[in-house]
């Protein structure tokens, strides 16, 4: 009997957001697991008792990113973890973007202000600052040149609390095309999502926003397939290495799809929305936690 831990976060008082994760734990143990979810940063885990640890739901690593970045080392060190943490580190911080652009992967134009470079500013289109360690918006707003104070102080709020900041253009077609997710998993397309744009127009950084607004199934295109392909070819030690990988698309100026950002480290699966795609999800990591 394999046993699989489901790491995942510690929402304190509050209820989960990971709707998912009683849904899978009670597939997994159907299907003849012993599978639990277990707080990442919980400290009486014994995590080498486990046969695989999945990275689930740590929504709330980017904010601890260095504790996490140590957890991740002494996980993998003691058995299976999904992703691998060379995986994790690499995804971890989303200079990944620059990497994949380089080796031809259409993806968002973005560019990087580190702590103590000056605020050098777009001032003739719209654009967004977020920080290259984050999830779920946290600490990303959308400015117009006339708004440059403001992005000034965001940019100064984030670099004292070390956080690099990456500038990408407001690509104004997810406003008509939205934004879609391909989940792969086990090495195959799982499924696909659509969502509406997070980022309204004068909504403070440090505001709580909506990470999957108006979220619907959807059917990718040939050319988003392609993108995502790609895009996953290009990671470190390719798709062999992953258990599962979200590709965020989004239409350029061109019409055509680019990379908004690549999910390796803790995506929400959606199965919710996609319940058919959970025998696939199950039996992808029990033979997962099965291999030598």
């Amino acid at each position: 009997m394999s046993r699989i831990a489901l790491a995942t976060y510690d929402p304190g008082a509050e209820p989960s957001m990971d709707s998912d994760l009683p849904v899978l734990v009670r597939a997994l143990r159907e299907a003849g697991a012993e599978a639990v979810s277990r707080y990442w940063d919980d400290p009486d885990a014994d995590w080498g008792a486990y046969d695989l640890v999945v990275i689930r739901s740590t929504w709330d690593y980017s904010w601890r990113a260095e504790e996490f970045g140590a957890w991740v080392e002494r996980v993998g060190a003691v058995t299976r973890l999904a992703n691998p943490p060379a995986v994790v580190r690499w995804n971890s911080d989303k200079r990944y973007l620059g990497e994949l652009a380089a080796a031809g992967v259409p993806t968002v134009p973005t560019r990087y202000i580190a702590p103590g470079e000056p605020a050098d500013l777009p001032v003739g289109h719209e654009y967004v600052i977020k920080p290259t360690s984050g999830a779920g918006a946290r600490f990303a707003a959308r400015y117009t040149p006339a708004e440059h104070e403001t992005a000034v102080r965001q940019l100064a709020r984030m670099h004292a609390e070390g956080f690099t900041a990456m500038v990408q253009p407001y690509v104004r077609g997810i406003d008509v095309s939205g934004e879609r997710a391909l989940q792969f998993f086990g090495g195959r397309l799982l499924h696909a999502s659509r969502k509406g744009a997070v980022l309204s127009s004068g909504t403070p950084y440090d505001a709580e926003k909506v990470a999957h607004p108006d979220l619907e199934a959807w059917q990718p295109t040939d050319a988003e397939r392609a993108v995502a392909d790609k895009a996953l070819a290009a990671v470190p030690g390719g798709m062999s290495g992953l258990l599962y990988a979200r590709v965020d698309l989004v239409d350029g100026e061109d019409g055509q799809p680019r990379v908004m950002e690549l999910e390796l480290v803790e995506p929400n699966l959606f199965l919710f929305l996609h319940p058919a795609s959970l025998p696939h999800v199950t039996q992808a990591i029990l033979t997962a936690a099965a291999e030598d």
